[in-house]
């Protein structure tokens, strides 16, 4: 019998990277709605122009896809909106009302808020894109182009905030094309690997770090080295900047910098293992590394317990090695922890 090789971690994460990206159905569907909503925008603010943020704009979507973001940048030619004068609850008031007039006819249980929210009009369609999943929604900001000054005025409860999504997505499509996906297949990795372990990153800190990263076309593995080595080293230093360098708000973290860091040198140090172990012609074990890492049997699932302990004798049998023990070689697997599911998000 013809033993087939066991897969490289190269080949494992793409592999893995399938089972969670968004399918070509649930694209669609997104898609339609984020164009009827977009329509509607259009239609009630005439002059205005219509602008695509988020991970189905960005190309990282994870599945099942529960959400989609737009915005509309409304013409103000009399300049009565922004900083020092009006605020955007008029127009967010404008812009629910046509959202709810030209939708309510085919999504019945449609439910639109704004009031009290920090940024966005939030749409609950109530009806998920696909039978079983959770409510699909979508957030819709209300901007106004800064007259003195690079990208826009985005709300901030009943005032205005400077930020720039129109560039921020610019800049995301041109690392895609320049790394020929490389950067949107790695921003979905590490999204997934975020959410499995502990959600201390907001993605648009992921994204942001990324685009300073180096990311290049070629190895996923690569790809994810170069971003844990820069967010260590650049969350080391402070907050996350705006990339386009138009909003004078830091990112912020979502648990303590020691929590994050922790977590970032924890993974990078499995991945580099992984590494390791893979260079060294230990496949199975490198493997394992990256299954703890991600900490998602249903995205890529912990070798076989046999595989581990024949791969793990031959392991301990070689003289030279420097590598520390593997976990898991020796003794019976402890049962994999329930996965949380991975949303489409922001």
């Amino acid at each position: 019998m013809v033993v087939q090789p066991y897969p490289t971690i190269e080949q494992v994460v793409n592999t893995a990277r399938t089972k969670i990206q968004v399918t070509e159905e649930e694209l669609a569907e997104a898609r339609k709605r984020r164009t009827a909503i977009a329509n509607a925008l259009r239609k009630e603010f005439s002059g205005s122009r219509v602008y695509y943020n988020g991970s189905v704009a960005h190309g990282d979507a994870l599945t099942p896809l529960t959400d989609v973001d737009l915005g509309i940048v409304i013409a103000d030619p009399r300049r009565e909106y922004g900083p020092g004068k009006k605020g955007p609850t008029q127009l967010q008031e404008r812009a629910a009302a046509a959202i709810r007039r030209e939708l309510a006819d085919t999504y019945e249980d449609l439910r639109i808020e704004f009031r009290g929210r920090k940024r966005s009009i939030l749409i609950r369609f109530r009806d998920p894109i696909r039978p079983g999943l959770p409510d699909f929604t979508a957030d819709v900001i209300v901007a106004i182009d800064n007259a003195s000054g690079e990208g826009l005025y985005i709300p901030r409860f009943t005032g205005w905030d400077r930020s720039d999504p129109e560039a921020h997505t610019r800049m995301i499509a041109e690392a895609n094309k320049r790394t020929e996906a490389i950067f949107a297949r790695t921003i979905r990795l590490l999204k997934h690997w975020n959410r499995m372990n502990g959600d201390t990153l907001c993605t648009w800190n992921i994204k942001a770090l990324a685009l300073s990263a180096g990311i290049a076309s070629g190895s996923l593995i690569t790809a994810m080295r170069t971003w844990f080595d820069y967010a260590i080293e650049s969350l080391k230093q402070g907050e996350t900047q705006d990339p386009a360098g138009v909003s004078d708000k830091p990112i912020k973290l979502k648990a303590t910098r020691t929590e994050v860091l922790g977590r970032l040198r924890d993974a990078s140090a499995r991945l580099e293992k992984a590494v390791e172990l893979d260079q060294a012609g230990f496949p199975v074990l490198a493997c394992k590394e990256l299954a703890d890492m991600f900490n998602d049997p249903n995205m890529l699932p912990a070798p076989a317990h046999a595989n581990l302990l024949r791969e793990g004798v031959r392991f301990h049998a070689k003289p030279s090695s420097t590598f520390g023990a593997p976990a898991l070689i020796t003794s019976t697997p402890t049962p994999a922890a329930t996965p949380v599911r991975s949303w489409g998000v922001r």
